[in-house]
């Protein structure tokens, strides 16, 4: 009877693990790790190399490595890289709550994979980014006054399926 409770107690406890939050995976303060899917990451593009030629890797699967620059601080669900001498960026996008980037994870290096993509804004929709963007900081924009740059009108980006931080 003993080993009978003991067993019902032991599976109780297992029973009732908690799975970490949105917030939770947010806060994480060791960043190392694999996100989402699991890849081989024997050769990868550098930053440069996909933007200098973006129009041969459009819609195209990729392995890019980069530094992280900037973690969404809403729900971790994009990553800034930036190439080794800060010239050149990249946003990596992963499906809101499916994988989740801790903020810890900034200035450390990463492999990401996915299909890399432009996206293309219309003045409503660059206004709004721009606007989103700054309100994830904590900046309050008066629309009236941003001002809208060529590169505010597309973003090129990876649909990240995965990714390696080290």
């Amino acid at each position: 009877m003993n080993k009978y409770i003991i067993v019902c107690f032991a599976l109780l406890i297992l029973c009732c693990k908690k799975e970490p939050t949105e917030l939770d995976l947010l806060n994480k303060k060791n960043p190392e790790g694999i996100y989402g899917e699991k890849f081989s990451h024997q050769s990868s593009y550098s930053i440069s190399e996909i933007l200098n030629s973006s129009n041969n890797y459009l819609n195209k699967d990729v392995i890019v490595s980069g530094k992280i620059a900037e973690v969404c601080p809403m729900r971790g669900c994009w990553i800034e890289l930036i190439d080794n001498d800060n010239a050149l960026s990249l946003r990596a996008k992963v499906t809101d709550g499916e994988i989740v980037f801790p903020l810890s994870a900034k200035e450390r290096s990463v492999i990401v994979k996915g299909v890399f993509t432009k996206l293309d804004l219309s003045k409503e929709q660059a206004l709004n980014w721009k606007i989103h963007l700054a309100e994830e900081q904590g900046i309050s924009l008066d629309p009236d006054s941003v001002v809208l740059n060529p590169e505010d009108y597309y973003e090129y980006r990876v649909n990240c399926t995965g990714a390696i931080i080290l």
